[in-house]
């Protein structure tokens, strides 16, 4: 009850309706694989067109380098093709490839984000700049009076400029409008005149990182680890390279000076060195080359690559990488036929419970008796096998390759979700971008391979290349089509998202009218749109939460059972008309 202390009349508002739920997304991929470029620990990226893909990860890769283990870019550019619109991606690569460096006697040190060769193609262009400058008034030993301390950090190294030469100071204090350095000051740098020729200027760098046709510009950079502006803060979230500072700018014995110099001394006298003189830097640039990277070789990839190891978070690789990943219903390794990998992935998708493998069959195994004999390793209703191999254009070598289909079906699988939605069957789909496939299989070979949850893509004269399957890989008849698999992961995941208001609620009568409210107007949505069998909700579903759901002693301990039962819909696999001869004497 609330408190009330005081007379008066009270408004309470208190919400009993159901609550409305939205459906959770069933269309975004997630694909682990061979690439140029890109993180290989950590969380997959996001990509929403295949420029994004060659942008983050890189380009196509030859089939001389890499063989059948270059396939990621190419699934990841015709599930684009094909209709898919956001995918994740998590790169792995060789463990023997390395990143490639800077090789200078700078106390910077910039190395390549990630492994590989690409490394080598990136150059770093340091320059000298200086932001901000002020006037001196006065000078006390190491402390001077300035008309605005705006700009200046503790830990800074500045400039004193007289117009003639330039020497350098650390500032140790700022207070008010004094600024106390680790030297002493000349007074030569006082200057109270109107238009001041005389000022201590900001040092600062300018860092621009380039990589063909993507550069990055880094403005007005510090050595000093105490500013806003320190360089590894600034290019902390550099696509292109790391950078590590190893030491700070060496101090240099200041020079002894002579009474009677003072007057035509420098402005100050310090011996610090400026922060581009300490990177390294000459005249008005410093171009680093970045060299030493290497691919690796991709003989040296394993299936534990693939599969990858769980580090904790922000420290996953391969397909442990997407545990932290809410967003993706659909996962594919294109290309990689290695039993473990496969089964891996399979494991990955049963136990997050949201996300649905589309698996490639091993481009060899061509023969009936052979695809069986490599199927029956697996059963699994979170998991589809697709063949044969398709034909694509090949825009690195410029001529027709071999490819598997696994990237052109999850792209179909979100096409088809976001044309119809996840209860319509992905197949009688047109591949788009298909010119051809590896082998051919007519009807009788389809009679012994569809029983067995071996999808095949087929060509038919007129109506193009298409996915002519719709069966997961589960031996329980229950769930051996794809979209009833996955209409459940949506209702289910749907359900989840949207009922987390219901936790630490009383578990009374009440919340469960409202639950079951809720619910219910959510599948009466989805029966409504078609993804549910039967003429009137009930026949579509029910839902039933109350004392024959849960005993005392459920609720005693916190839980709240709500049992709910749907109707699928179950594609049409086998289209039969039965035709009779029809005359006008057996019609009377």
């Amino acid at each position: 009850m609330p408190e009330y202390l005081s007379p008066g009349v009270y408004v309470e508002e208190y919400e009993s309706g159901a609550v409305p739920m939205e459906g959770v997304g069933t269309s975004t991929a997630g694909f682990v694989g061979l690439a140029e470029k890109g993180d290989v620990i950590g969380k997959p990226q996001l990509v929403t067109s295949f420029s994004d893909y060659v942008r983050i990860f890189g380009g196509y890769l030859s089939e001389t380098k890499y063989g059948d283990k270059r396939f990621l870019p190419y699934a990841v550019e015709h599930f684009f093709i094909n209709g898919g619109s956001r995918a994740f991606v998590m790169r792995v690569c060789p463990s023997d490839a390395k990143c490639a460096s800077t090789k200078s006697d700078s106390i910077l040190s910039f190395t390549a984000k990630n492994p590989g060769e690409w490394g080598n193609r990136v150059k770093v262009t340091v320059s000298p700049v200086s932001r901000v400058k002020t006037q001196v008034y006065e000078v006390d030993g190491n402390s001077a009076t300035v008309r605005s301390i705006d700009g200046f950090n503790i830990g800074d190294v500045v400039e004193f400029a007289d117009g003639k030469s330039s020497v350098y100071n650390r500032i140790t204090a700022i207070e008010e409008k004094t600024i106390s350095f680790e030297n002493p000051v000349n007074p030569s740098i006082i200057d109270k005149n109107l238009v001041p020729t005389k000022f201590i200027k900001s040092s600062e760098i300018d860092v621009s990182v380039k990589f063909g046709d993507v550069k990055e510009d880094y403005l007005f950079v510090s050595l000093n680890t105490e500013s806003a502006d320190y360089i590894c803060s600034r290019m902390s979230r550099s696509e292109l390279v790391t950078v590590e500072v190893s030491s700070k700018p060496a101090a240099k014995p200041a020079p002894e000076v002579k009474d009677k110099e003072k007057k035509d001394a420098a402005p100050a006298v310090s011996g610090i060195t400026a922060p581009f003189e300490a990177v390294g830097g000459k005249g008005d640039a410093i171009i680093l080359q970045l060299s030493g990277g290497t691919d690796g070789s991709a003989d040296s990839i394993a299936a534990s690559d693939y599969i990858g190891k769980d580090g904790g978070p922000g420290k996953r690789t391969g397909i442990q990488a997407f545990i932290e990943n809410s967003d993706v219903s659909i996962m594919s390794v294109p290309g990689v036929t290695i039993p473990e990998v496969q089964m891996s992935l399979i494991a990955h998708c049963e136990n997050m419970k949201s996300r649905f493998a589309v698996l490639d069959m091993p481009k060899d195994r061509k023969k009936t008796d052979e695809l069986l004999e490599y199927r029956d390793m697996f059963d699994s209703s979170y998991a589809a096998f697709y063949h044969p191999w398709i034909q694509i254009f090949d825009p690195l070598s410029k001529k027709n390759i071999i490819a598997p289909p696994s990237g052109s079906v999850v792209g179909i699988y979100a096409r088809t979700d976001t044309n119809i939605g996840v209860h319509k069957a992905p197949a009688n789909e047109v591949v788009r971008s298909c010119t051809g496939l590896a082998s051919s299989y007519n009807t009788a070979e389809q009679d012994l391979l569809n029983p067995k949850g071996i999808n095949l893509i087929r060509s038919f004269p007129g109506r193009g290349i298409r996915v002519w399957g719709a069966r997961t890989a589960s031996s329980n008849a229950t769930w051996k089509y794809v979209n009833v698999r996955r209409l459940f992961i949506y209702l289910e995941e749907s359900i989840r998202a949207n009922t987390n208001w219901v936790v630490f609620e009383p578990n009374t009568e009440a919340l469960w009218g409202r639950v079951k409210r809720t619910v219910e107007m959510f599948l009466a949505s989805t029966w409504r749109s078609g993804a549910l069998a039967g003429t009137s909700p009930s026949e579509a579903f029910f839902v039933d939460i109350g004392r024959n759901t849960m005993t005392q002693d459920d609720i005693d301990n916190g839980r709240l059972i709500c049992v709910i039962g749907v109707a699928p819909v179950k594609p049409a696999e086998f289209v039969v008309f039965k035709i009779g001869q029809y005359t006008s004497e057996s019609n009377g």
